[in-house]
């Protein structure tokens, strides 16, 4: 395989210097046009490229962007994806996609590499192993250089950046006030992990929601679980094993309802008739089981194109170092046959 043709190469071709080439390639106005035309219709013709990577380099832009996610697995991480690329692709910004599998060392180790190669912004949904450890040095290092880091849909507190993310509370709030006026008085919740945001804002969503309505948190009702499908099958069959088992069962995500809901029905009971189960997500799936899984929709797309917008507020600031903005998406709830009645 021969090897790409060079700056050196047109040069010792036409006996000039390299920086002639190089200013005629680009257009400059002191190399005379015919001189110009001759040199670019002999660089097309050998097939010569420029190196993007040396000229990113001397302008001190690279045009690339990190983005460092729990999965790309769910729809909603994928949505928020698309939402970025959406936003900065038609600006020439390429995604530098990094996958964490809620693993603290992989996130630490793929900020680091996002450095090192010179992003012009790092957007971050924390890992479940980093809340759990209160780890925030590699967050840190971003901040320090004055480099816009954009949380989105996990926020993590201590740092005055950019943030997107949905109001859980009030989604959670939502779903469980629909299942109280559908006659649900047993309320479950497979609440999620202890130390992560989002599963904390939508368990407080769940209780509150319970005390307006005059209802008393009964713990045994409450039962932790990850994000996945199989957390939820152990503390499902122990809710069914309750002397007095619930009739509806909130999920901390629409994974773990769908986990929920093949229990319930090994278990022989009608879904709702016997217990309504509800998610959080509106996952694409979510309308195409059997029964069709009400669920909290999160706009991830929106989501995505409002992280990417501040990010470009942000390189347009003339403080960056005190620029800091954060927006909160409302969340809609989805009805579908696992909690309606009629």
């Amino acid at each position: 395989m021969s090897r790409p043709v060079t700056i050196k190469d047109i040069a010792k071709k036409f006996k000039c210097s390299p920086s002639t080439v190089s200013r005629a390639l680009n257009n400059h106005p002191v190399i005379n046009e015919d001189t110009r035309r001759n040199l670019q219709e002999y660089a097309r013709k050998v097939g010569y490229q420029r190196n993007q990577v040396s000229l990113n380099l001397l302008n001190k832009k690279t045009a690339s962007i990190g983005v460092v996610v729990p999965t790309i697995n769910n729809y909603y991480e994928s949505a928020i994806i698309e939402g970025i690329d959406a936003v900065l692709q038609p600006l020439g910004y390429s995604l530098n996609i990094c996958v964490t599998k809620e693993q603290f060392l992989l996130e630490q180790g793929y900020v680091e590499k996002l450095l090192s190669n010179r992003v012009e912004g790092i957007f971050v949904s924390v890992s479940q192993e980093t809340f759990d450890a209160g780890h925030y040095e590699h967050f840190e290092s971003v901040y320090n250089r004055n480099l816009p880091l954009i949380f989105i849909d996990r926020e993590y507190e201590g740092f005055a950046v950019g943030s997107v993310t949905i109001d859980d509370y009030q989604g959670a709030f939502t779903a469980v006030e629909h299942l109280i006026k559908t006659g649900r008085r047993r309320i479950a919740h497979l609440r999620g992990p202890l130390s992560m945001s989002v599963a904390e804002q939508r368990f407080r969503g769940y209780t509150e929601c319970l005390k307006q309505y005059g209802f008393e948190e009964d713990e045994s009702l409450i039962i932790h679980t990850d994000f996945k499908v199989e957390s939820a099958i152990k503390p499902v069959y122990q809710l069914l094993d309750l002397p007095n088992k619930p009739d509806a069962i909130f999920c901390v995500n629409d994974q773990t309802a769908i986990g929920a809901m093949k229990v319930i029905r090994d278990r022989g009971l009608d879904i709702p008739g016997e217990i309504a189960v509800a998610g959080f997500d509106d996952s694409p799936i979510s309308g195409y089981i059997s029964p069709s899984l009400t669920s909290v929709a999160r706009p991830g797309r929106q989501l995505g194109m409002k992280a990417a917008r501040i990010f470009l507020d942000y390189q347009y600031a003339e403080k960056k170092e005190a620029f800091s903005e954060h927006i909160i998406l409302p969340p809609q709830l989805v009805i579908r046959e696992s909690t309606f009645r009629e």
